[in-house]
């Protein structure tokens, strides 16, 4: 393990009712012939004698024989350097329990019983087994004298954060779940041994579960189900296995099938998110039995959307970009409610500027105010093209707003002489243009009573890629926390659902290179084009996706960004844009510190006012120092 990364797996083999031997033969091979980077195997609920014995459970025999099926195990499995976890029935006094029993390296660790034993419609376990206890006891059990209590927590020796407890399938079905003191105290990964029967839509049921229980906890969680082989007198079991981290379900089988499903947890990103949310309790840990794993360097089976800001699941698209589009216009609606003022907003031809008019144009229409309030100033220069210029006059026009084309070149240069430029086309020549734009918003937003709509998006302010004092000021910025994939991707509904006129536009906008066009084109094309100089958009994106929303150091982003861009660029130009991103995003915190107001969308947000707080000097060196220690040349 490396970065963090631990990989687990949900085993379900087919067993026979009471055949302790067979099953423990079963669950050995499972074990042996599992991923050997596995540190965690997770079996389900009484699997060694099967979870619809009966009243058989009462007969010593059987018990006798489970035992015997653990020793088994213990011996068989020495050389799997993972923790395994199986359930079995364990008789203590006059009281049997319904336990998992935590085996690793020959050894015996400990023994966790059921708390909630299910006593209704079909389930009667309080007829044979007794609720687990907080209370510590040692017994003898299998040739081990070892622990048995419901708050057991296992604890790896050499790899931070590889701590683990136990639930029982009901204890994750009532109110209050023991996974709730486990994580309190210090447990990161919930192994849950279940043996919960199939009915109609129950999946769906037991999927939202474990997907919630895992994002209450701020855990993983690994819920192996029973399967095959189970008495079908009156149930039916599916092995419905799921591997959930933090609400988001990493790996679950098919129903209906055996085997192993492996899923690769981020311990990491867990304690991360877990430091973050400053309400998540933390108490003092109790019993606490340790272990010792080799860490190691796996090679993930996870997988990383390139676009971690756009949505992945194409039947929630459409109900997303109207949430994302609602949550801008409310945020505008709110504001030009409470000011009576109209908007301006500069279009320029590109994806940011005809976002920003999206959402203007949808705040008016919700607040039933005429459009012609929205004056939209499109201000051609020096870089202007003709297919911008024409695509942001028949945007505005299309929308029914109204237009004013205003040509700065003029005004322009008559400020570049008054500061005596020499003509070079350099940064000063640059920013004049934008500043100057910039000065005609807001001259005409006083004019006609309006705010200034900002453009920019959060990707640019990222990288600093907006004149101070110029396109980086508004008077609200609708697209402060839309990263440019996301931006590309809204645009594309909105054409598809505005049809007409307004979708030939936005489609030729789509189909223009991202641009700030502030240098002369070249034979009537634009010639400056944002992503030949600061890098690829979605490279950035994703870098900054990771770096912000859960704090992972440049070494990492740079390791899970070659999984995710594997065939779209090589190793060496991810690297060289993973440290401009670096750089950049430090060099240009003093531009953050001072943004307008807007609304927040996602869970990445830069407003110095909410997600995102730094000081404009800090250094960048031991940032930068991780990807030189750590990436090998």
């Amino acid at each position: 393990m490396t970065d963090g990364f631990i990989r687990v797996a949900a085993a379900t083999p087919k067993i026979k009712v009471a055949d302790c031997i067979y099953n423990s033969k079963a669950i050995t091979k499972f074990v042996m012939s599992a991923d050997k980077d596995t540190a965690l195997i997770v079996f389900p609920e009484l699997c060694i004698t099967g979870y619809t014995c009966g009243d058989l459970f009462l007969q010593k025999i059987l018990l006798n024989s489970a035992e015997e099926a653990v020793r088994y195990i213990a011996q068989n499995a020495v050389d799997f350097d993972g923790v395994i976890i199986v359930g079995l029935p364990v008789a203590v006094g006059s009281h049997l329990y319904n336990c998992a029993a935590i085996i690793q390296k020959g050894k015996l660790l400990g023994l966790v019983p059921k708390i909630n034993l299910p006593t209704y419609s079909e389930f009667y376990e309080a007829r044979h087994f007794t609720a687990g206890l907080d209370e510590f006891i040692n017994i003898n059990f299998a040739g081990f004298f070892v622990p048995l209590c419901s708050n057991l927590i296992f604890r790896c020796k050499n790899i931070s954060n590889f701590v683990f407890g136990v639930e029982i399938c009901e204890d994750l079905w009532v109110a209050e779940q023991p996974s709730i003191r486990l994580t309190k105290q210090g447990v990161i990964l919930i192994a849950n041994l279940s043996a919960s029967d199939e009915a109609i839509s129950k999946d769906k049921f037991r999927r939202d579960m474990v997907s919630m229980q895992s994002a209450r906890l701020c855990a993983g969680y690994i819920y192996s189900d029973a399967g095959e082989g189970e008495s079908s007198t009156d149930l039916v079991f599916s092995g419905q296995n799921i591997i959930a981290e933090n609400g988001i379900i990493l790996s679950e089988s098919q129903k209906f099938t055996t085997g192993i499903l492996y899923a690769d947890f981020d311990l990491a990103r867990l304690i991360h998110d877990r430091r973050r949310m400053t309400t998540f309790t933390q108490i003092k840990a109790e019993n606490v039995i340790e272990f010792e794993y080799s860490a190691r360097s796996i090679k993930l089976k996870r997988e990383f959307s390139r676009t971690p800001f756009v949505p992945s699941i194409t039947t929630e698209k459409e109900k997303r970009c109207e949430d994302i589009l609602n949550i801008q216009a409310s945020g505008l609606m709110q504001r030009i409610s409470a000011t009576g003022c109209g908007a301006v907003i500069g279009l320029s031809g590109g994806l940011d500027s005809a976002l920003a008019l999206i959402v203007t144009v949808k705040s008016f229409d919700r607040l039933g105010l005429d459009k012609k309030n929205i004056h939209v100033i499109t201000m051609p220069c020096f870089g202007t093209t003709s297919r911008t210029l024409s695509n942001a006059k028949a945007l505005a026009l299309a929308y029914g707003t109204t237009l004013h084309e205003i040509n700065i070149t003029e005004a322009v240069e008559c400020h570049l002489s008054d500061i005596l430029h020499d003509g070079r086309l350099d940064i000063t020549y640059e920013n004049a243009q934008a500043r100057e734009r910039t000065q005609v918003l807001m001259d005409m937003a006083n004019k006609y009573n309006c705010l200034v709509i900002g453009t920019g998006d959060m990707s640019e302010l990222a990288l600093g890629w907006a004149t101070y004092n110029g396109d980086h000021m508004s008077m609200y910025g609708v697209n402060l926390s839309i990263p440019k994939t996301l931006v590309r991707y809204l645009v594309a509904y909105e054409a598809l659902r505005a049809g007409g006129k307004i979708k030939k536009v936005l489609e030729d906008v789509l189909e223009t290179p991202v641009s700030p066009e502030l240098l002369p084109p070249t034979n009537g094309e634009i010639s400056q084009k944002t992503e030949d100089l600061v890098g690829p958009y979605e490279l950035h994106d994703f870098f900054l996706y990771y770096f912000l929303r859960f704090g992972y150091p440049p070494s990492k982003i740079y390791r899970v960004a070659k999984i995710a861009f594997k065939g779209a660029y090589d190793e060496a130009v991810i690297l060289k844009w993973l440290k401009i991103f670096i750089k950049r995003f430090f060099a240009q915190q003093f531009k953050r510190s001072c943004l307008p107001d807007g609304p927040r969308v996602g869970s990445v947000s830069l407003s110095p006012r909410g997600d995102w707080r730094m000081p404009s000097d800090a250094s960048v060196q031991v940032w930068m120092n991780d990807l030189d220690t750590n990436i090998k040349k």
